[in-house]
């Protein structure tokens, strides 16, 4: 199923296969607390209300005033800059380096100037016109990349493995994503596979509570998280649940120790389901900038990241990095995030965004 398929309801499920004895577990790879990529002291992520009001606005109206702060960065400065003014040379460069310092990197600015310059290279064009024809040159680089997370319920579970830095909202995102899919009435699991943080497995606790998602835990804090997610697997089986989303580290000082850590995640529960993790879902916290690009870097080196999901893109004027991470890795961009409801995480499209991080309706 797509997630932009919210409020469709899934079909299927798979037959159950035997379970494997379960492997004795190696002990865990040390980790320790200081962070490397991820920020100095990270936001204690918030969980969504128990209970919501209605939306008052629609999800584009939510999106482009959670993008207003990068769109006023953006468009003040090219605006400004293009005011009255023909695109010779001189101008299309001092648009790419403003587009550069807007945060969409070197190859997507370099991409959209070129665009500019064989289109309208010595037109004097409006404030309108400009802001209308970089939406359509941003659009064009996200739309390849606009692709929903595909459930497949055949699977049973479809396990979604879920990495990232702290801080960057993992553990809020597996809520989220959860909530959406439990009301649709999937069974769902979350696996607190961050076993050395405390803080997410008792938040992940409390939001399985709310959506009356199954919990698994670890055993202590520091348990091995490949035996915690192969018990996960093999009872999510054997329950029928639908889904089953694993937290895990986030830790990269050591990226030998995490990295193993994330393999060896992978490498136990494919003696349970040989196509396990079916997805593996990165996501990215907007307000780091330009470091969520050396992020995609760091754990494309560590797993087969099949997709990203893109978070905070309300609390910095850096929503350009989404067109950055678009022209340089192509991975698909399956959901983003604007705020801290379950309605605030919604599917990407490319046209809503470009057109929302330039201010159109």
């Amino acid at each position: 199923m797509a997630l932009r398929d919210f409020f469709g309801r899934l079909r299927g499920s798979s037959a159950q296969q035997p379970v494997p004895e379960q492997p004795q577990a190696d002990p865990p790879a040390p980790l320790q607390d200081a962070p490397l990529l991820e920020p100095e002291a990270p936001p204690a992520e918030t969980p969504p209300p128990e209970a919501e009001a209605p939306a008052k606005t629609g999800w584009f109206a939510r999106l482009k005033a959670g993008l207003s702060r990068s769109t006023a960065k953006l468009t003040d400065s090219v605006v400004s800059l293009l005011h009255k003014r023909r695109l010779d040379d001189e101008a299309l460069e001092e648009l790419e380096e403003t587009l550069i310092t807007a945060d969409l990197g070197v190859a997507a600015s370099r991409r959209i100037v070129e665009g500019f310059r064989r289109t309208r290279f010595g037109k004097e064009v409006s404030d309108e016109e400009v802001k209308a024809a970089l939406a359509d040159e941003i659009a064009a680089i996200l739309e390849p990349v606009a692709e929903p997370l595909e459930i497949i319920p055949a699977r049973a579970p479809h396990v979604v493995l879920v990495v990232g830095v702290n801080g960057t909202g993992k553990t809020t995102t597996i809520a989220k994503l959860g909530r959406h899919y439990a009301e649709q009435g999937l069974k769902i699991g979350f696996v607190a596979g961050d076993t050395f943080r405390a803080a997410a497995v008792e938040q992940l606790q409390v939001w399985a509570g709310r959506t009356s998602a199954r919990f698994f835990a670890p055993s202590k804090p520091g348990a091995d998280a490949a035996g915690l997610a192969f018990d996960a697997l093999t009872a999510a089986r054997a329950d029928g649940l639908d889904l089953l989303l694993v937290d895990t580290a986030g830790r990269l000082h050591n990226k030998s120790a995490l990295m193993e850590e994330l393999r060896k995640i992978i490498r136990v529960i494919r003696r349970v389901d040989e196509a396990a993790p079916h997805s593996v879902l990165l996501v990215l916290d907007a307000t780091t900038g330009q470091n969520a690009v050396q992020q995609v870097k760091v754990f494309k080196e560590m797993v087969d990241v099949t997709g990203l999901a893109v978070t905070k893109l309300d609390g910095s004027a850096k929503g350009g990095v989404v067109v950055a991470l678009a022209q340089e890795f192509g991975l698909p961009v399956h959901v983003v995030g604007v705020g801290e409801k379950a309605e605030d995480l919604r599917p990407f499209a490319a046209r809503d965004f470009a057109r929302g991080l330039m201010g159109l309706d």
